[in-house]
């Protein structure tokens, strides 16, 4: 496994791949990584010849309030993970590599990044079509991959892709789950254990609209109050909204296409996000 750190030496290791007609997988993280991460490595690896995994805390998609400065790092974890799951190439680069002095070309991630998440983060999606857009075309994979625990992110990265003529397949991985059914994601770190037991009422909430939708349940009302009633245990519920799959808009019912149930909630001072798709198919 190599380790690079900057672009020029990460194109001269990727020529000899390409030359060799190779197929290129890429999983762009922030580190700090878990078992969700090590799903998307896999996913590449049983893809593709060679896996390439940036680990890159990306400073433009966090707001002034929000936690950069102790965003979870470690490196020799990270690595070792790496090495273990048979990672072929880490990127990490520094901020000033990814962003040179003067930087001023940004990527305007259009409609996919106002709602939800967006609505609340202002600027958190244009910093990450940016960092993606340039790691991509750093790497110039053929196939990157993502987790859906980030479905607006998955969604705002793939209309990204198509808009600007990339050719690199986005393939979305199932959410990670632990045992007990949080989502795996690098800011569960933050959490006390008392905060890490009323986090369950997220997935809880979510896992019960599912099984109602599953049942028969066509009112988007009714599946959206179903979830409600669990996040009582959380400190503060950000949003909760059942949205059209592709277009991010608010579904209306009967639920006739597929839809996802977003969430966004604090649990103490830890923001976490998740949601469950519901795939309807007509009879």
């Amino acid at each position: 496994m190599q380790v690079i750190t900057n672009v020029a030496e990460l194109r001269r290791a990727l020529a000899d791949v390409r030359n060799a007609d190779k197929r290129i997988g890429f999983v762009p993280t922030m580190g700090y990584l878990h078992d969700g991460h090590l799903a998307l490595i896999s996913a590449s690896r049983g893809h593709c010849d060679v896996t390439v995994v940036s680990i890159f805390v990306n400073p433009t998609q966090f707001g002034p309030n929000e936690d950069l400065s102790k965003y979870p790092r470690d490196f020799a974890r990270d690595e070792a993970l790496c090495r273990s799951a048979g990672v072929s190439i880490i990127f990490a680069p520094s901020a000033e590599e990814i962003y040179p002095a003067q930087f001023k070309s940004f990527v305007e991630p259009g409609e996919l990044a106002k709602p939800l998440c967006g609505a609340f983060r202002p600027g958190h999606f244009r910093g990450v079509a940016t960092v993606v857009c340039k790691l991509f075309n750093m790497v110039q994979p053929d196939v990157a991959y993502f987790g859906q625990k980030d479905f607006q992110q998955c969604a705002v990265i793939r209309r990204m892709t198509v808009d600007l003529n990339l050719p690199i397949e986005i393939v979305t991985v199932p959410t990670v789950r632990e045992p007990d059914g949080l989502a795996m994601s690098s800011r569960n770190r933050y959490l006390s254990p008392e905060e890490r037991g009323r986090s369950l009422a997220i997935s809880r909430g979510l896992f019960a609209a599912a099984q109602e939708f599953a049942s028969g349940e066509r009112d988007a009302a009714t599946l959206i109050a179903l979830a409600r009633k669990h996040f009582g245990r959380v400190d503060r519920l950000q949003y909760l909204e059942l949205v059209d799959t592709g277009t991010l808009r608010v579904i209306e019912s009967p639920l006739r296409s597929p839809a996802v149930l977003c969430v966004a909630a604090y649990v103490g001072s830890t923001r976490l996000i998740d949601n469950v798709v519901l795939s309807w198919s007509p009879s």
